[in-house]
């Protein structure tokens, strides 16, 4: 999976997912001539067939954080970009992309003075601290707009076994992943289009952008979704998830039958998730352009939002293996 390490080291978080978009411009024109960037800098690659056109997406960016302001002894503060958790940033090392890159920690007054700790963590009260100055940051190249992300302890690696992977970014690093691994040897008669979307963590916006230039018949979008252990289910290992319905919406029933036919035939247990909270791409697609059939098909990720996400390399294998057998044959319609 060293195209996964790669993908996942790159800094990409909303509205600044260029280098992303240029390592998949880079593989996706190994297989597929048609690889365009639209206004909204979604990455559109077609593989031209026959109908039914389906449409798969995964999008680029990941959450993080964005300079709001240097107080005079260069203590910065920041706004956050996706949903992120203030109790998860305390401690956190992060990276600041100025002229040079260069190495933060996320703290508080408390914690940097050895005071006691407040009773309840405010977002407004953590900044990042450098150790530098207002002036010498400025220097630098940090400024008010600059981004922030995460920086993990070891980027990309492995923790109790070669299939447990973690790392930053894997929301939705994994997504992109699959649909680039898909690609390869694809073996179908019908038209596909793959589209990496920007901005997805801030409001689903890439993608709500690129369906006005496409005309697809459903659309599935490869995304992850939160491990969740109390409940026993979205577990780690146990295969690919399939989202019924999430906070915003619910998924087409005869692509959701479709795909569960499919991985069993393969003999692959898919997790199926009915969640009150979170969304995916497929939101800005479903109800686009007169109704789009789709779905959301992806893995399960623990500690989902934050620099040291957890994932199981099996339930990626997986998840490629039933997206490529699904497109074989897609059903022909899904709205009767």
């Amino acid at each position: 999976m060293d195209l996964l390490s790669k993908l996942i080291n790159l800094e990409g978080i909303s509205g600044n997912e260029h280098s992303v978009r240029k390592v998949i411009i880079k593989e996706a024109k190994k297989y597929f001539k048609d690889v365009k960037v639209d206004k909204m800098g979604n990455v559109i690659v077609r593989k031209k067939g026959i109908h039914p056109r389906v449409l798969l997406l995964a999008h680029m960016d990941e959450v993080g954080l964005m300079v709001k302001s240097i107080d005079s002894t260069g203590k910065i503060s920041f706004g956050v970009l996706g949903s992120i958790d203030p109790e998860i940033l305390l401690a956190q090392r992060v990276k600041i992309s100025g002229k040079k890159e260069i190495r933060g920690v996320i703290t508080i007054d408390e914690v940097l003075n050895g005071w006691t700790m407040p009773k309840k963590l405010r977002m407004e009260d953590l900044y990042v601290y450098t150790g530098l100055s207002k002036k010498e940051l400025a220097k630098k190249g940090i400024k008010i707009g600059t981004y922030i992300s995460f920086s993990d302890y070891c980027d990309f690696c492995t923790l109790g076994s070669k299939d447990i992977i973690s790392g930053k970014a894997l929301d939705d690093r994994i997504g992109c992943f699959v649909l680039l691994e898909v690609m390869k040897n694809l073996k179908t008669k019908h038209e596909v289009v793959f589209v990496f979307t920007v901005q997805e963590e801030v409001g689903l916006y890439g993608a709500k952008a690129s369906v006005f230039n496409l005309e697809p018949d459903y659309a599935l979008a490869i995304d992850v979704t939160g491990h969740d252990e109390e409940e026993d289910r979205m577990i780690l290992g146990k295969g690919p998830s399939l989202t019924i319905k999430d906070a915003k919406m619910i998924g087409n029933k005869c692509l959701n039958d479709s795909l569960q036919k499919v991985a069993k035939k393969l003999k692959i247990n898919l997790q199926l998730e009915v969640s009150d909270i979170g969304t995916t791409d497929a939101t800005s697609i479903f109800a686009a352009k007169g109704g789009i059939p789709s779905a959301v098909l992806g893995v399960s990720v623990a500690n989902l939002h934050t620099g040291v996400s957890v994932a199981h390399r099996k339930d990626i294998e997986k998840t490629i293996k039933v997206l490529r057998e699904f497109l074989k044959n897609p059903p022909r319609r899904c709205w009767d």
